[in-house]
């Protein structure tokens, strides 16, 4: 079994948003949801922290995720489910409590925060030689920048451990456009961007509008990264990378982790009506094998599952009901000509070597 580094896990989001116990057996937590009926995916996650230690996952980005967006929250009372917020305090006092849970899994053991790159070589050298008495180690990271109520708030989150943010979740943002709509950064964002090169933060172009992401590559001079993202040539969306967004990304020397939501893997899927039969678990491979064709090598591609980011086994590919079957990669990818030292790469090192090269000492 090869060891796996996660790209993007919302892990406390699925936690507090979705009301589940992520300490949880996985076959446990589906039981106790059997009989909700709020959202389609209850009975349905992938993932919980036991589950990771089985597939081998040493490391992940974990999220905080909550958004100022007013519009978006329901009118006919409180969600479990929502993630959207009235203004940014709000918001930034809600990931705060996301990280407060990190910090109670770290009290009882279950993960290690990473926020340098020797603390990330001391963590894989202990998972490798004794991954039962290691706690899962989880690199801090923020999708779309809302927490981050002003400029000046951003050193204050690089000092609780933040290293990566993306602008923009869905929509509009204080810094940028994100997906579904399109424009540029806005004077913020622009600022934003300079303080992150200051303080060392890395920017994670994913969910970038195409404006925003082709001025924030040119505005910031800092490492880039996209935890989770896939393809346009082979799902046409906006959601996508086209070709020429990734060999930008490609020329920075940029990780690209592929996502296993299957609307990002399937030509054409409409959220509550495909099935997720029509989509396999060589799709994944398709974005991966792809990203390494534009690059010429294995050195950019890498994975960002996202598993159980507000979805579960409805729409993910068939073939994978749990995050420790992305260990079947290794079989398809071998099967696709890939060696055994690519495999690695795609799987933890190419994740490894980014973060030991921008992580600070």
């Amino acid at each position: 079994m090869r060891i796996l580094f996660d790209g993007h896990l919302d892990l406390s989001w699925n936690a507090l948003s979705w009301g589940r116990d992520i300490t949880l057996d996985l076959d446990a937590l589906n039981a106790g949801e059997q009989a909700m009926t709020d959202h389609p995916a209850r009975g349905r996650a992938t993932t919980t922290l036991p589950e990771m230690r089985r597939g081998s996952i040493a490391i992940c980005q974990a999220t905080v995720l909550a958004r100022a967006r007013p519009e978006g929250r329901p009118h006919d009372g409180p969600s479990r489910l929502n993630l959207d917020y009235m203004n940014q305090e709000i918001a930034a006092a809600t990931a705060r409590g996301q990280l407060a849970y990190y910090e109670l899994l770290e009290r009882r053991g279950w993960l290690k925060r990473i926020r340098t790159a020797s603390e990330l070589d001391t963590h894989w050298r202990s998972w490798c030689d004794d991954p039962a008495a290691t706690p899962i180690g989880y690199i801090l990271a923020m999708e779309g920048a809302d927490p981050i109520v002003d400029v000046d708030h951003a050193g204050a989150w690089w000092e609780l451990g933040l290293r990566s943010v993306n602008l923009a979740h869905y929509g509009r943002s204080r810094y940028a456009v994100g997906t579904g709509g399109d424009g540029p950064l806005t004077a913020d964002g622009l600022s934003l961007l300079k303080e992150f090169e200051r303080l060392g933060m890395i920017l994670d172009a994913t969910h970038l509008s195409d404006t925003s992401f082709f001025q924030a590559l040119d505005a910031f001079d800092g490492p880039v990264l996209a935890s989770h993202n896939n393809c346009r040539t082979l799902v046409p969306d906006g959601r996508q990378f086209s070709d020429e967004q990734i060999r930008r990304l490609i020329e920075r020397g940029a990780v690209i982790g592929a996502a296993l939501d299957a609307w990002m893997l399937a030509p054409g899927w409409v959220k509550g009506q495909t099935t997720r039969e029509v989509v396999a678990l060589d799709a994944v491979a398709d974005h991966i094998d792809h990203i390494c064709q534009l690059a010429g090598n294995a050195r950019c591609a890498a994975i960002g599952s996202d598993l159980d980011g507000g979805y579960g086994t409805e729409q993910v590919p068939i073939g994978l009901d749990r995050i420790s079957e992305l260990q079947k990669l290794d079989t398809i990818l071998s099967g696709r000509g890939y060696p055994p030292e690519a495999i690695d790469a795609i799987f933890h090192g190419n994740w490894l070597r980014f973060f030991r090269e921008h992580l600070p000492r």
